[in-house]
């Protein structure tokens, strides 16, 4: 009966860490059209990664990426912002948390286009791409790379 009683309070303790990691992490507040459905799907793929997200509908996300300066032609079909840097496009979680973590001297990082194989555009085939980090003056590095599946 004791060992049962110490098992479940390292248990309860462990999901306590877990829960404050996750609390931890600041809200992503994301704008996107009420019909796309890819966009929907990186928001959950976020909130599946422990991000709290508050998706605003909008008509345009044009306006939201000029005023969070995201350059035009890294442009995607939503754009959101966290702790101070923009998201432009399927920007996987894993990097979010990267930037957060190491809080480069960059304005944001973006997935142009809607490429297939990013979180919340998967599916059978996984193209390669790249997260590119921008600055303020629009010019861009990769942050990361992933390799897909693509023959």
């Amino acid at each position: 009966m004791q060992r049962r009683t110490v098992l479940q309070s390292l248990l309860a303790s462990a999901l306590g860490v877990h829960l404050q990691a996750h609390a931890a992490l600041p809200a992503v507040e994301v704008y996107k059209t009420p019909t796309c459905g890819c966009c929907h799907l990186w928001v959950e793929h976020l909130r599946a990664n422990g991000f709290t997200v508050r998706a605003h509908d909008v008509d345009d996300t044009t306006g939201y990426r000029e005023k969070f300066g995201v350059p035009q032609a890294l442009g995607s079909c939503h754009t959101g912002v966290v702790g101070g840097y923009a998201l432009e496009g399927h920007v996987p979680a894993r990097e979010i948390k990267r930037l957060l973590a190491e809080r480069p001297p960059i304005k944001g990082l973006a997935v142009p286009a809607m490429v297939a194989g990013s979180p919340g555009m998967e599916g059978p085939r996984s193209d390669p791409y790249d997260v590119l980090a921008f600055r303020a003056d629009g010019r861009t590095t990769v942050y990361q790379h992933y390799n897909g599946n693509a023959k």
